[in-house]
Formats: structure tokens, C-alpha cells, sequence
């Protein structure tokens, strides 16, 4: 038995009316950064915020009557959990969630929202999937698996259908892959409709467990990463044959590249995604040369980040694009020397956040203090400025974060 293209589009009959046709749509600004053209399918903005909702679906209209009233189980970090109770409280379907207790609050407090009874089990997500597996069959459950059904993956094949029938012309997709049941599902849709479309997936370098399959390595697997919705360590035996069969290649990024990539699509295309809907525009970031010149489509795959780990990514990608500055200076410890420091930094207009005047933790001599203050500036340019300006005044400045 194997993923078909006609299952895909019986998936999409299904799913009609159902769930969002999102916008496949350009990124002018993305393609200029990126060197090729850039076309993002939106799947953030599905009610879920993610495409999981496709596959769940798909497998839940399957259901016989008998497994619609004994209800269905499902093991999910987030995004999948959400998915299935929203589609299973739609269908009258009871459902059940199994999530790791480490699970973000904000999927957590969704998932119970939509109506299903959530357990929180285990410290890792492969505690929770032995307990949830395990319950399921003592109470006779279905169990909804994230990526490893062929009908799932069907369901977010989808997908592909409606990229290439809005973006004909494009040459190359880029999927985040964790379990694989998405790229098995839009690269099946794509062989169909446009042969000569390249498939690559994405994993992050902490969780590379597909990439390791697919090319024959054994990285080992980290704790975390930004990109939750793909940390995963086991890839599916159903899912990986098939990217073996019909994808192009597989690529890692980094967890710089994830949060470069989630401020970039913030402050550009003014919208929201967590790592793994991230984790497309990190490979082109990352390697670049291997998309020079194509026209690419990259899937947001979803938006379900806690806000504050999306405010200190924000934050650490000022630092690095050089509009959040810590500076130190080595100044003369005399009456109005701060005041000239904030002076200075006004006059050349950096706007200062935090400021600390040290004395007694430092190892300057005691006639000596240091100026550390936290500024907000425009850019690497303008630090460079600010510095000469120090200089020019007989402060000994340095950038110092």
C-alpha cells in the first residue's frame, strides 16, 4: 500500500469547505534577499494555525461509525493535538490528547479549548506516544498518528494540489519535514502535477532524524529546538520510503538560522510562525546557492509560538542586526560624565533602554568607572558611528553584546 495522487485529491473533496485554501502568494522583499523567486503558502492562518488540521481531518471522515463513537486518540507536542480535537469537536467525535508535559502552554490551553481531554504525560514526547499508545488500546481508541497514515498524509498532501494549481510555474517546494507525513504528501502531489518539480525537506541540525535516513548518517538527536513542531527522533515507517522515492534532497538549518528566518517573516511580511514554519526560509538562507534563480515555494507551516519566546527571538535579532546595542564605556568617574555619555548617544541618536553606572564591580582604578548602557540604534553602521564618537571625546568604548 502506498501514498497516491488520486488519494490526495479524494483527500481534497473531502477537506472542501472544511478548512482553509490558503494564499500561495509572492514575496517581493524575500526573493531580493534570497536570490530567487519566493512564493509563501500561508498555512499559518488556518484556524488552527497549522496544516495539521488537513491530515487529521482526512483520517477522521474516514472513521466508521463504530470508531466515531468509541472516539479517537491522538499523541501530539501541539499542532497535531489541535488539529484533531478542533476536526473531532466539529464531527461529534470524542477525542483524547496525550501530550508531554513539556508541551507549550499556548498548544496545551488550545487543545483542551477545542473540547478534548487532554493528559499530560511523560517528560519526552516518546513517554508520552508509549503511554498514549498503550491507553488507546486498552480503551479501544483510534488512534490519530501525526504523520505515520497514509490517509494523514493524503490529507496534507493537499497541499501541493493547491500550490502548483495557484503557482503553476513553480519549479521547487521547500517543506519542513519531522515525521514526514507532509513532504510524503506534497511531494506525491507534485510528481503528479508537475514531474519535474524538486522536492527538498528541511530539519533543524538538533533533530535530523529523516535527514539521517534519508542519507545514510547517524547525527545524533539534541533535547530541544525552536522548531518543536519537527524535533522529532523517530522518522515514520511509512514516510520515509517515500521521501526516499520522491524527494529531491534533504537540508538542515540551524537554530540561528530558525530565529533569522521568524523575524525576517515578522517584519516583512508582517506575519507570525513558529520554528518549524520557519524552518523553509532558513534553507534558503542557509543555502543559498542550491536555489539561485528558481521559483520556489516555501509552506508556513504553522504559527502556534509561545509569545514569549517569540519576544526574545525578536529581541536577540535586533542584537544581531545591530539595533539593540550594549555598549561599555571606560569613562573619568568626575561629576557629569554620565551626562555626556547620554548626551553624546542623544545627539547622534541612539535612543538608550538601560544604563548602569558601575564603580565597585570593576577592575578600573578607582578614579576610573564604566558606562554600560543599553541603547537602541540603526544598524551595524551606526554603532560604528557611535564608537568614533567615543573616541573622538577620549572614552574608551567597545561593543560589548
Amino acid at each position: 500500500m502506498s501514498l497516491t495522487a488520486e488519494a490526495i485529491h479524494a483527500a481534497a473533496a473531502r477537506l472542501a469547505d472544511h478548512v482553509l485554501r490558503t494564499p500561495c502568494v509572492p514575496s517581493r522583499t524575500l526573493s531580493e534577499i534570497c536570490g530567487c523567486e519566493i512564493f509563501l503558502k500561508f498555512e499559518n492562518l488556518q484556524f488552527t494555525a497549522s496544516f495539521k488540521e488537513r491530515g487529521a481531518l482526512n483520517k477522521l471522515a474516514q472513521l466508521s461509525a463504530v470508531e466515531r463513537a468509541r472516539g479517537v486518540l491522538a499523541v501530539s507536542a501541539g499542532n497535531h493535538a489541535q488539529g484533531v480535537a478542533y476536526h473531532a469537536q466539529r464531527l461529534g467525535i470524542p477525542a483524547t490528547i496525550v501530550m508531554p508535559r513539556f508541551a507549550p502552554a499556548v498548544k496545551v490551553d488550545n487543545t483542551r479549548r477545542f473540547g478534548a481531554t487532554v493528559m499530560l504525560e511523560g517528560d519526552t514526547f516518546d513517554d508520552a506516544r508509549t503511554f498514549g499508545l498503550d491507553f488507546a488500546e486498552k480503551q479501544e481508541l483510534t488512534v490519530v498518528h501525526p504523520y505515520d497514515d497514509l490517509a494523514v498524509a493524503a490529507g496534507q498532501g493537499t497541499i501541493g494540489l493547491e500550490m502548483l494549481a495557484e503557482c503553476p510555474d513553480l519549479d521547487t517546494l521547500v517543506v519542513p519535514v519531522g515525521g514526514g507525513g507532509l513532504i510524503s504528501g506534497v511531494a506525491t502531489a507534485a510528481r503528479a502535477l508537475a514531474p519535474a518539480v524538486q522536492v527538498f525537506g528541511v530539519q533543524t541540525e538538533r533533530f535530523p532524524a529523516a535527514w539521517n535516513a534519508f542519507h545514510g548518517e547517524h547525527a545524533p538527536c539534541a533535547q530541544a529546538t525552536i522548531a518543536d513542531g519537527i524535533g522529532v527522533r523517530q522518522p515514520g515507517a511509512l514516510t520515509v520510503p517515500l521521501i526516499r522515492e520522491r524527494v529531491h534532497d534533504l537540508l538542515l538549518v540551524g537554530e540561528d538560522d530558525l530565529e533569522r528566518a521568524i523575524v525576517m517573516l515578522l517584519e516583512i511580511e508582517k506575519t507570525v510562525v513558529e520554528g518549524a514554519g520557519a524552518a523553509g526560509l532558513a534553507a534558503l538562507l542557509r543555502h543559498r546557492e542550491r536555489f539561485a534563480g528558481r521559483r520556489v515555494g516555501l509552506i508556513l507551516s504553522g504559527g502556534n509560538i509561545e509569545p514569549l519566546l517569540l519576544a526574545e527571538i525578536i529581541r536577540r535579532g535586533m542584537v544581531r542586526s545591530g539595533r539593540l546595542a550594549r555598549l561599555r564605556f571606560d569613562v573619568r568617574d568626575v561629576p557629569g560624565a554620565l551626562a555626556d555619555v547620554a548626551a553624546m548617544l542623544g545627539k547622534l541618536g541612539a535612543n538608550i533602554a538601560e544604563v548602569q553606572h558601575q564603580r565597585a564591580f570593576s577592575s578600573l582604578s578607582v578614579e576610573r568607572a564604566h558606562i554600560e548602557v543599553v541603547a537602541h540604534t540603526r544598524g551595524l553602521a551606526h554603532i560604528d558611528e557611535i564608537l568614533a564618537a567615543a573616541a573622538a571625546m577620549g572614552y574608551r568604548a567597545e561593543l560589548t553584546g
